[in-house]
């Protein structure tokens, strides 16, 4: 049983907190040394920057942190055995000399063995059958199981449960000087990033690699037209316009036996101490495109948003689509929106406007000021993010490097929960009131049989944020 403290009641309310003195300076336009100062966030962090050649799209690297793998077998731990862990495993073998994976972890022992078998089959079909050495000794399932596998002498843990677990694993896997991969998003609320935040740092400190899922900055579509945007393609970027609208995703019914705590880990996806929303959890990618792009972190957001169509008691807390207006230290705009609406319009993608033209950056497309194309993406058939991502972790372990991505994937997640917090407030949010926030989502004990941190009213729906009326700082 893991324990930790919470705020009591529902996540519809938090502790107020001082803002960041430099917020009102960097929002009205700052130079470097004052917008440094303002992306302090806590004194856990050294007082160090948190914002650094890392946000440059590529992962800052150090040679001989530790002794290269070269052509070592590099032994892998999953944490989270879902359709994203199980992915990412399955990427991690295709990468380029011995790997081994050595030890699984999920809260609920089916899906451990769901993945297991994928694995074996998939594995088995591409000749490397005894790349899956998992036997039931180093299988372990329930809420504490991460630590069983971080414990074990894999090198490399690769963390892939629900976000709001994301921060207590990436802390255990740092002190076990385990390299690791993480997806995103890293934390679902402020203290969960500052822990993020001080892992990573430590991590650095010890020459431990660490790779966040935003597979993007990966891809190299994306890294060529960022490169461009960012040697002035098309002038001074004054907006970009980020999409993540579609139909939806899983929704998993309560099961008779199942506590209220194992219903809200099992549905994960609908509420907001596992998940973060849909604006944290998946519209995180193209924010993070933007703060890329800019080569900056927002210092204000305003928004809106509420459940239109996504309303049944299955889908727990969380809205179903956001808007909202984000604003830069150079007075520069992000407009956000995200949507699970079947039927309607349907866009995943990021657009920058410059004063000289603009760019699909998902496309790899430029243009003049005139709507014309002037240059695009023409390299042939590319490996995609999620792959090309693993293939770049292992390449950089065998060669001594050490990939540092802990900053801009906490930095991007926090932009997110800002977000949410404009949207469901209504109000406008700064940078420092957001990441100084001291609500923790979370329950005060990790248990079965524990509380949850939010509870259903006698008519079995959970309560959701009101804009104009939820308070968030």
């Amino acid at each position: 049983m893991t324990s930790r403290t919470a705020t009591t009641g529902t996540a519809m309310s938090e502790k107020a907190t001082s803002p960041d003195a430099m917020t009102d300076a960097a929002a009205q336009g700052c130079g470097p040394e004052s917008r440094r100062k303002f992306l302090k966030v806590s004194a856990a962090l050294g007082g160090a920057a948190v914002f650094s050649q890392a946000s440059s799209g590529q992962a800052a690297t150090a040679s001989g942190a530790y002794e290269p793998f070269s052509k070592k077998e590099i032994k892998v731990g999953l944490v989270g055995c879902g359709g994203r862990g199980t992915g990412a495993i399955r990427q991690i073998l295709n990468a380029e000399g011995p790997i081994r994976l050595v030890a699984m972890a999920d809260a609920f022992d089916y899906r451990l063995k769901s993945s297991l078998d994928t694995l074996k089959q998939v594995a088995g079909k591409e000749g490397k059958a005894e790349a899956i050495d998992v036997p039931a000794s180093r299988q372990h399932s329930g809420l504490d199981a991460y630590a069983k596998v971080i414990e074990s002498d894999c090198d490399l843990v690769v963390l892939a449960t629900p976000p709001g677990f994301r921060p207590a694993q990436f802390e255990a896997a740092v002190d076990a000087g385990k390299h690791v991969f993480m997806e995103k998003p890293v934390a679902t609320d402020a203290p969960g990033i500052r822990r993020i935040l001080a892992a990573g740092k430590k991590a650095e400190e010890r020459g431990l690699a660490v790779q966040v899922g935003l597979q993007r900055r990966h891809e190299p579509k994306y890294l060529e037209t960022v490169k461009r945007l960012h040697d002035g393609a098309i002038g001074d970027i004054l907006l970009t316009r980020v999409y993540w609208n579609s139909s939806g995703v899983w929704v998993r019914g309560r099961k008779p036996e199942q506590t209220e705590m194992e219903y809200q880990v099992d549905n994960w996806y609908y509420f907001l101490w596992t998940c973060g929303g849909q604006i944290v959890e998946q519209h995180i990618h193209n924010l993070d495109v933007s703060n890329w792009v800019k080569q900056a972190i927002p210092v204000t957001a305003q928004g809106q948003g509420g459940r239109e169509v996504r309303t049944s008691k299955a889908t727990g807390q969380i809205f179903d689509h956001s808007m909202v207006e984000y604003t830069y230290p150079d007075g520069s705009k992000m407009l956000s929106c995200c949507r699970h609406v079947p039927g309607a319009w349907g866009q995943v993608a990021e657009y920058a406007h410059g004063t000289n033209g603009s760019a699909n950056i998902g496309l790899g497309r430029i243009l003049d000021a005139n709507g014309k194309i002037v240059w695009r993406y023409k390299a042939k058939r590319s490996v995609q993010g999620h792959q090309q991502e693993q293939l770049n972790l292992i390449k950089a372990l065998r060669a001594g490097e050490v990939p540092s991505e802990t900053e801009y994937g906490a930095l991007s997640t926090m932009t997110a929960i800002m977000g949410r917090m404009a949207a469901h407030s209504g109000k406008e949010i700064k940078w420092g009131e957001a990441i100084n926030s001291d609500l923790d989502l979370g329950p005060k004990t990790l248990a079965w049989d524990a509380e949850a941190p939010v509870l259903p009213d006698a008519d079995g729906r959970y309560p959701v944020p009101v804009p104009g009326k939820t308070v968030v700082i």
